[in-house]
């Protein structure tokens, strides 16, 4: 089967080709119902259309970047605009309407801007202000803006409702086929039989098209409203504003026009909106353009585009315009209806489907040429070959119902569905557990992970940072106590204290604010809080430093130069440079160092021992060291320039404490017995991530760490020798994580799985086969290249997703070794009794009951088995493990083999094992047929619930839906047998062939524990 479905019936997890998505569904030549086979793939059609605007947006953006150009060199000359404010806009107290905001920034329009009084004259405009943003006290002003304006929403398609889903049920080719059939047969059946007796079989086939329908919308309206849950959690991102002068977080949809956001590195920008102040700011458009050039936006060229990336820098913004009015808005509306890929078991599975679909195909045409060869053999003896009677139509009519129904039980349309099925029950259990899956096929690819590279920073640790340890001056001291920290100052010279203070508070991405309620409140990374923390604890005032001093230029932090820097202009004039980062990189970018008594002294061979001691001795402790240094720019300096990279004076080196997380370890270790390896990839110093490694176990005796920059340095036989024993990278860069995500996957043939949280994880992210991004410490771009989110930074979730991703797996072979056993038996079954006796013992009715239980009720039984903690005392499947494997098809073979011999005895003998004689005695046995072989699918369900193992019955009362469907299913064959004969052909049984088909069926329970010890 592999062989088969190899090649043409293969996608990649993530990033296939246009050609492979289109090749398979070309295949699917077999489809009962093609709209809901193919509900859960990729709308390629949409896609399309989603690429040609991102075109035409592209050339639209380069146009109006020309135009702006050039009207930017005749702007002296700008004549007033005859832009007239619309009546509703001015009374509801405005003076710029939605459409002339839009082609301001859209059309990136100078002279239009230039018109309104550029950034400040919108924003009296809008009624807003650019340092305090949107007064929200006045709800009647803000009504009105929403009416004006619009909202930041873009057009979803419409939930459908449930008889949406009836109706695509009904469109099953085959059901069709047997509603017509069952019409014929009302026709046929009354004329010759009269009301109601001639109607029996016609209204069973109905009522059994209906259950079947009913059943199936059910089911798949249930997975819509899952994946619509699912949609609007993957959407949900909140935003820094300053709203009523106050800084706060506020969800993207409740941006309005004239808000002022805030905006730094690896964020996504919410809406269409206009630059306030910033530095190095650099927007990727690639998102909504194509273009992979960034651009610069600064106070000359201030238009941002919803949707783009903020690449470097950080700013403040004002928002313009929302929503369906920006072109973001318009692409998303399109990207919607494109849908996910689909995932390479779903995949897999059509192919399944469709070649046992053209095996089905070809018994069923046999079956009737062999029922209907049979009719004419009997009818030539009988010497009444030219007289055909309405009995002999309805004959006809029911061979005929009878191939159409082998198509239905023999193509297992259920088993694409039954993975999305499980995938979205899987994704809405994960959300409770703390992961958000943005792919389904990440789900199902993590149940294959062999390696883990996780980062160390807030994943393994807590990310509550506080600065426990300080050497300012030359003076080692533990600070983690207030009275400690007060208590430096005075150790220190006071200028040495002002210049500590300024570093800290002027070179830095976080800051100190009052919220609502009039508390201080720090905002920033854990790094930056932990250091302002440090800062105010030493008796500094944040508002007081910032105020007392200009900011001429800031590089903020990146993981390639593993430091941030400002420039600063002094009261007393004068520029100085002041720098922080990794201490060993920062340390040796040091000349000078400020000594005990406040000197700046040259920085001598002992003072470096000294110094790089202390770095040693608070990474071995597992401390994050930074060293913080400044520089007196006496040449002056240009803000287009880069900052000095040597030069500088060593102000101290400070240790920061960020504890392991509770149950790291302990996921670790699980891990280790799931064969998943773990490897830690971080930017932290060599000693801090060896400590923390070990803390963790993840740093074993036979393992290996590495400094990014020896990576980089290996050449490729190295490499080959040392990436297996690799167990820790630190000082690693994003360049050092691709190349060993890279190596792992096409180099060893790893399932890879990578953790990241920056705009520079994006490369490593993409490139593995799951991405993780952090949900707290994640920027937006980490996020947007990720397969899933883990909402609570916590690697022990790390380890719930890849147990779920096993448990689908598992989940999905289950089922399919249960569908499988159902279709061969029944194929085997009819065919054979249709050549052997001339009649198929399994009616119309009967198999559309049978094909509900082994396809939507099996579905739900068998796809949505919670996860156990045996999952992770498996050796994970891998890249190259077959899907259906050896011991699957031994239980499917061995399975099926019973359940023939089983019926097929029956059927030659069962009328002599029971005394069974007189006009009923066909029917009597054609239902004790059905009901053995109803309940042999239906122990074999419960013996399908572990495939390898002999104890079936643990934690089965833990899945109430497993419960539930076994229930249903035993009390509906009741009721179908004893009370609706009429219509299902069947008539009510005894206790002894009650019991004897219930014993049949549980016989099969101790023969499949018995086929597990065959070893494969």
């Amino acid at each position: 089967m592999e062989r088969l479905l190899s090649g043409d019936f293969e996608v990649k997890a993530k990033h296939s080709s246009e050609e492979a998505l289109q090749k398979w569904r070309k295949l699917c030549g077999v489809v009962k119902n093609r709209k809901r086979r193919f509900r859960f793939t990729a709308n390629l059609s949409k896609r399309d259309e989603a690429a040609a605007m991102r075109k035409t947006n592209q050339e639209k953006l380069r146009i109006a970047v020309l135009v702006s150009k050039a009207a930017f060199q005749f702007i002296q000359g700008v004549s007033p605009s005859d832009y007239t404010v619309p009546a509703e806009v001015k009374a509801a107290g405005f003076d710029i309407c939605a459409e002339e905001l839009g082609s301001i920034v859209e059309g990136h329009d100078v002279k239009k801007l230039k018109f309104h009084g550029g950034v400040n004259g919108i924003s009296e405009k809008l009624c807003t202000s650019t340092t305090d943003g949107l007064t929200t006290t006045n709800s009647e002003l803000l009504n009105r803006r929403q009416e004006i304006y619009g909202i930041n929403k873009f057009a979803e398609s419409q939930l459908r409702s449930f008889w949406i889903f009836v109706w695509e049920a009904l469109q099953d080719m085959t059901l069709m086929i047997l509603g017509v059939c069952a019409f014929v047969s009302l026709i046929v059946g009354i004329a010759t039989e009269g009301w109601p007796k001639g109607a029996h079989d016609g209204l069973g086939i109905v009522a059994s098209i209906l259950l079947v329908v009913f059943v199936t919308a059910i089911s798949d309206y249930r997975q819509s409203l899952q994946f619509r849950d699912l949609d609007k959690e993957k959407k949900k991102i909140a935003v820094q504003v300053t709203r009523n002068g106050f800084r706060q977080k506020l969800s993207i949809y409740d941006l309005l026009p004239g808000d002022v956001v805030h905006l730094a590195i690896g964020d996504q920008v919410p809406a269409d909106g206009l630059f306030i102040s910033g530095f190095s700011v650099l927007i990727d458009e690639s998102s909504l353009t194509g273009e992979c050039e960034p651009v610069m936006v600064n106070s000359e060229n201030p238009y941002m585009l919803s949707g783009t990336k903020v690449q470097d820098g950080s700013c403040k913004m004002m928002v313009a315009t929302v929503g369906m009015r920006t072109q973001w808005g318009k692409l998303m509306a399109t990207l919607s209806e494109g849908g996910d890929d689909e995932t390479p078991l779903q995949v897999k599975l059509n192919g399944v489907a469709t070649i046992i679909g053209k095996i089905g195909l070809f018994f069923a045409v046999v079956t009737f040429a062999v029922l209907v060869q049979g009719l004419f053999s009997r009818k030539w003896q009988a010497g009444t070959y030219f007289s055909w009677s309405g009995d002999d139509a309805l004959e006809i009519l029911e061979y005929f119902a009878i191939a159409v129904t082998i198509v239905v039980v023999a193509v297992p349309e259920g088993l694409p569905l039954a993975v999305t099925l499980s995938l979205a029950f899987a994704m809405k259990k994960m959300m409770n557990d703390k992961a958000l899956v943005r792919h389904l096929a990440a789900c199902e690819t993590m149940g294959s992970a062999t390696t883990i590279c996780s980062d160390k920073t807030g994943t393994l640790t807590t990310n509550h940072m506080t600065v426990v340890k300080s050497c300012i001056c030359m003076n080692a001291k533990e600070v983690h106590q207030p009275d400690k920290a007060s208590s430096l100052c005075s150790e220190i010279p006071a200028s040495s204290v002002k210049i500590l203070l300024q570093s800290i508070f002027n070179n830095t991405g976080g800051e100190v604010v009052f919220n609502k309620d009039g508390k201080r409140e720090i905002l920033g990374t854990p790094t930056d809080t932990a250091l302002l923390e440090f800062g105010l604890s030493l008796g500094g005032d944040f508002q007081a430093e910032r105020q007392a001093v200009k900011l001429v230029k800031v590089e903020p932090f990146n993981s390639t130069k593993k430091r941030m820097g400002v420039v600063v202009e002094l009261p007393e004039g004068g520029l100085r440079a002041h720098t922080k980062g990794a201490s060993e990189i920062v340390l040796a970018a040091c000349d000078k160092l400020i000594n005990s008594n406040g000197d700046v002294v040259p920085l001598d061979e002992e003072s470096t021992k000294y110094l790089n001691a202390t770095i040693d001795q608070f990474a071995s402790e597992a401390l994050r060291t930074l060293c913080l240094a400044y520089m007196e720019l006496e040449g002056g300096f240009s803000p287009e320039n880069s900052m000095p990279v040597s030069g500088y004076t060593c102000i101290g080196i400070v240790g920061i404490k960020d504890p392991v997380r509770p149950g790291v370890k302990e996921a670790v270790a699980v891990c280790r017995s799931a064969g998943i390896t773990v490897r830690m990839v971080t930017g932290d110093n060599i000693n801090t991530a060896k400590a923390i490694a070990r803390e963790c176990g993840i740093l074993t005796d036979d393992g290996i760490a590495i400094e990014g920059p020896d990576f980089r340095e290996k050449k490729q036989e190295e490499l080959l020798q040392l990436i297996p024993k690799i167990q820790v990278m630190a000082r690693s860069s994003p360049l050092d994580k691709h190349t060993l995500v890279k190596h792992l996957r096409t180099t060893f043939g790893e399932v890879v799985a990578v953790t990241g949280d920056g705009t520079n994880d994006a490369p490593a992210l993409h490139e593995a086969d799951i991405g993780l991004a952090m949900g707290i410490a994640g920027t937006e771009v980490a996020k947007e290249s990720a397969d899933v989110i883990i909402l609570d930074d916590n690697f022990s979730t790390i380890v719930t997703v890849a147990k779920w991703g096993r448990s689908v797996y598992i989940n999905i072979q289950k089922f399919v070794q249960f569908q499988l056993t159902v279709n061969v038996v029944a194929l085997i079954v009819n065919f054979s009794s249709a050549c052997m006796t001339g009649s198929a013992p399994l009616t119309a009715v009967q198999l559309l009951w049978v094909n509900m239980i082994m396809d939507t009720l099996g579905a739900l039984a068998l796809a949505t088995e919670p996860p156990n903690d045996e999952l992770m005392k498996r050796s994970p499947v891998g890249r190259k493990g077959n899907f259906i494997s050896s011991i699957m098809w031994r239980n499917i073979l061995g399975q099926s083999l019973y359940q023939f011999m089983i019926i097929w005895q029956l059927q030659a003998r069962g009328k002599v094992l029971f005394g069974l004689d007189g006009p009923d005695s066909d029917l009597v046995l054609n239902t004790l047929i059905f009901n053995s072989f109803v309940f042999c699918q239906i122990f074999n369900e419960i013996s399908s619930r572990e495939m390898e193992e002999i104890n079936v019955f643990k934690g089965i009362l833990d899945n109430y839906v497993f419960v539930a469907v076994i229930g249903c299913t035993v009390l509906s064959q009741i009721i179908i047998v004893e009370f609706l004969g009429t219509f299902a052909n069947t008539t009510p049984l005894t206790f002894a062939q009650w019991f004897l088909s219930v014993f049949v069926g549980f016989l099969g329970m101790p023969i499949a524990a018995g086929l597990k010890k065959i070893p494969v």
